[in-house]
């Protein structure tokens, strides 16, 4: 089995729990060893791994200001990583392939919660629009692989995903570890306020990591029909609250200035998560509280914060 993206976020989860049930060898390597926005690395990647499974986690992500700043290499890394892996992955005759896309693929102003049925109801939000429509394409490409060549593709739709490990880079983070770092960051040098993107008025929905890589294996397991499938909390939470929230967890004593000059993105997130249910059996277990409370808890520990402050 091949994990893309193993080093990533969910992917190291992924393959630490694979590892700790699965007899079979459980593949996942750097961008350094195989470039998947390459043909030849792809081709070399499964000529060395010769998979009879593949996990794509793979991706070329960030939060609003890296999206916004970043359109095209968006676009194109992420479409022409799965274009390619899928192709690839037929051809070498791989028996399942799960591609793993994103919530921002849906309409901008989806009726909430976000159900399946209704993703190709209208364009995504401006500024994550390129990243998510490359996501998307890769829907097609499996239903349309599996309707010609019988391909076992398929295709998870997971909302915001946050936990230990996660990206505290600011110019690449999403929106909790972004706020974790700064709420840590003002409250160590004595900072009297932070300033927060947009208006706090948005609403989100965010699944701890662990839930997300377990739900990539039930699937990955018990799921083999065409049809793209919701993976979340269903739980919203308002930006605003959000940070409030943050703020009390982190200790921070400030006070929080929003600038509206700054883009919200999409109104509000929430998912319909009932296919994941019925289809094999997932449901969220991580409480947001406490999953916040672990996020900021390891970026505390052994340095992690220290040297990205350094950094």
């Amino acid at each position: 089995m091949t994990v893309t993206g193993g080093h990533g976020l969910v992917g190291r989860r992924v393959v630490a729990m694979l590892r700790d049930h699965s007899p079979a060898e459980i593949f996942s390597f750097s961008s350094k060893q195989y470039d998947l926005t390459r043909q030849a690395d792809v081709a070399r990647m499964f000529a060395d791994q010769r998979p009879d499974i593949v996990i794509h986690l793979a991706a070329r992500v960030g939060g609003i200001g890296a999206n916004r700043d970043n359109p095209g290499r968006f676009f194109y890394e992420n479409a022409i990583m799965g274009i390619e892996l899928m192709e690839q992955a037929r051809r070498n005759g791989v028996e399942k392939y799960v591609q793993v896309g994103t919530v921002c693929a849906y309409p901008k102003f989806a009726r909430v919660p976000f159900s399946e049925a209704e993703l190709w109801d209208g364009y995504p939000e401006e500024t994550n629009a390129p990243y998510g429509i490359a996501k998307k394409a890769l829907l097609v490409q499996a239903q349309a692989y599996r309707a010609q060549y019988g391909f076992n593709a398929i295709y998870l739709l997971p909302t915001n995903i946050y936990g230990p490990g996660d990206n505290f880079d600011p110019s690449s983070s999403h929106v909790i570890p972004a706020l974790i770092r700064k709420c840590v960051e003002a409250g160590e040098q004595g900072e009297p306020t932070i300033t927060v993107w947009g208006t706090g008025t948005p609403t989100r929905e965010f699944l701890y990591v662990d839930d997300a890589a377990n739900a990539i294996i039930l699937a990955t397991e018990r799921y083999d029909k065409p049809g793209p499938v919701n993976v979340g909390s269903s739980e919203e939470i308002s930006i605003k609250d959000l940070v409030d929230r943050i703020v009390t967890l982190t200790g921070y004593r400030g006070r929080v200035l929003w600038d509206a000059t700054k883009p919200d993105g999409q109104p509000r997130r929430k998912l319909n998560a009932e296919r994941a249910r019925r289809e094999f059996g997932f449901t969220a277990q991580v409480d947001f509280t406490q999953g916040l409370r672990r996020t900021i808890e390891w970026y505390l520990s052994d340095g992690v914060h220290l040297a990205s402050t350094a950094a």
